[in-house]
């Protein structure tokens, strides 16, 4: 990794795992989109909803380490480990894993994809598989 590259990734590793929202914001274009592949229906469409989302989750006691950073051109894999609110599959607060892949525009997070698997996170950051055996 370049140097501009190490710097972005620890930026957005201590952003996102000290759940610092200026940090955050500071990242993120003012037309920042958030959601699910594909685009859906309560998507967040702008920087402040973006915020406002994860606001609302720290509030609510969730908290995310970041468990890897992996910057593949204008694409950022994030991986989290999310605790303090039920998983999807309604497991209360046991520890879950969750992966978001970042696009980056001018230097800023300007689209943020949340996977439940990393496969396909990884494949959508343009991530080459591992090789069998590796």
């Amino acid at each position: 990794m370049t140097s501009t590259t190490a710097d972005l990734a620890e930026r957005i590793r201590s952003a996102l795992e000290g759940g610092d929202l200026e940090q955050i914001g500071a990242l993120l274009h003012p037309d920042a989109h958030w959601g699910p592949p594909g685009g859906a229906s309560g998507e967040c469409t702008n920087r402040r909803q973006v915020l406002a989302y994860w606001g609302a989750s720290k509030g609510a006691g969730t908290r995310a380490s970041v468990t890897e950073v992996v910057i593949e051109g204008d694409k950022v894999l994030v991986g989290l480990r999310v605790t303090g609110r039920q998983d999807p599959s309604g497991r209360g607060d046991d520890p879950f894993d969750r992966w978001q892949v970042l696009i980056l525009r001018d230097g800023l997070v300007c689209d943020i994809r949340g996977y439940d698997h990393r496969a396909d996170a990884a494949e959508a950051a343009g991530l080459q598989p591992a090789s069998p055996g590796a």
